[in-house]
């Protein structure tokens, strides 16, 4: 199990290694040099001159390929992470939506199964819980019919259910959202606002309380808002106040050029995460689809690159790929190849915790690593030192 990546230009954490070599023995970094090295019995990989990057690491997402996590089977778990694989993805955090509990301790259960088999797509680091407890005037595509406030009884279930629950996004301002924060926080949870009316004053509490990252800054979260004639910061300039991580949808539709240059200027790579936030439309062909599981899902348009409500109203998720967002923060917000890779590796890694062994190229860190050329098209995505997509086949 010994692998030998040479002729390529290494991305370290913090530097180019020009026409570098990479050694992995056993799904492990071994090292990293300059120029070529011997290293006997190794399978070789000629990167021809391309980059060798960390493999990408997607916070938030919901599906891609033709199937949603909410579908209901470990299947869709598995075809989703063998898709985005296809375009540089190494590791996600599957997704839900607002939906019934017993919906919810389905996709769970789902997710246990498929985590158990899944050697063919990106890795899982566990689940992320988006919803039901939002604000229902930021709802977004979110469907209505689901949205509460949070109930101890009902998430002390879900938690006691599954360990599988790494981050939970909920509006903060709800009742009972301060004391649904500190509980995650006790068991370890990543708790995060999201679909939110919240101001300043209700974000800091909650910031206080465990909430310590943004859901999709911008997109569904209140801005400044009036109230009497007075102003009120929103969730947005929080965000920007605070030493809060965010994510970004950086698709080029949900955050336009300048709204990308503006984040990037304000909280710099080592506080955004680049995440898809793709539904199943992603890597399929523009049309017809549903959010969320096709047992009540919501019908949705995909045009224009981005999946949309059918009265085109709101954007209903994007069907975005991990490639796509580090090519537009390099093209459209005139960020380096170096910032941009590390908004979708080093520092979702250390936002999930999984900083010890992923998101990095250095030695001891699992091999988890993508081959790109100069437009950021994937040549090869490599998963703890397997080969699970190659162009050329």
């Amino acid at each position: 199990m010994k692998l030998k990546i040479t002729n390529g230009h290494i991305i370290t954490p913090f530097r180019y290694i020009r026409n570098g070599t990479l050694l992995v023995e056993d799904g492990v970094i071994l090292g990293i040099h300059e120029g070529n090295v011997d290293f006997p019995d190794a399978e070789i990989i000629d990167a021809g001159g391309n980059y060798i990057a960390p493999g990408f690491i997607d916070l938030h997402i919901h599906g891609g390929g033709g199937h949603d996590f909410m579908d209901g089977t470990a299947h869709a778990f598995l075809r989703i992470a063998e898709t985005h694989a296809k375009y540089g993805t190494t590791a996600m955090v599957p997704t839900t939506l607002t939906s019934e509990k017993e919906d919810l301790l389905q996709t769970l259960d789902n997710y246990e199964e498929a985590n158990a088999t899944n050697l063919k797509g990106a890795q899982f680091l566990g689940m992320h819980l988006e919803g039901p407890y939002f604000a229902l005037s930021q709802r977004g595509a979110q469907d209505p019919r689901y949205i509460r406030n949070p109930d101890p009884k009902e998430y002390e279930e879900v938690l006691a259910y599954s360990s599988s629950i790494t981050r939970w996004s909920a509006a903060p301002e709800l009742p009972g959202a301060i004391d649904f924060g500190k509980r995650l926080k006790q068991k370890g949870i990543l708790a995060a606002v999201a679909h939110t009316d919240a101001i300043y004053e209700e974000v800091l509490e909650a910031y206080e309380n465990g909430y310590t990252l943004a859901t999709h800054l911008y997109s569904a979260m209140s801005g400044v808002t009036r109230k009497n004639a007075f102003r009120y910061a929103g969730t947005i300039e929080s965000a920007f106040l605070l030493d809060m991580d965010v994510e970004i949808i950086a698709d080029g539709v949900h955050m336009p050029a300048p709204l990308l240059k503006l984040i990037y200027k304000i909280k710099g790579p080592d506080r955004i995460a680049l995440i898809t936030d793709a539904m199943r439309a992603a890597g399929m062909p523009e049309g017809e689809s549903t959010l969320g599981s096709l047992k009540n899902g919501l019908k949705v348009i995909v045009e224009d690159g981005v999946a949309k409500l059918p009265d085109r109203t709101s954007f209903a998720g994007s069907v975005s790929t991990t490639d796509r967002l580090v090519r537009n923060m390099v093209q459209m917000a005139d960020v380096s190849l170096l910032d941009s890779v590390r908004m979708m590796t080093a520092t979702p890694a250390r936002i999930m915790g999984v900083d010890h062994k992923k998101g990095t190229l250095v030695a001891g860190k699992d091999a988890d690593i993508v081959i790109f050329d100069s437009d950021i098209n994937i040549q090869k995505t490599i998963v703890r030192g397997r080969i699970i997509y190659d162009k050329q086949f």
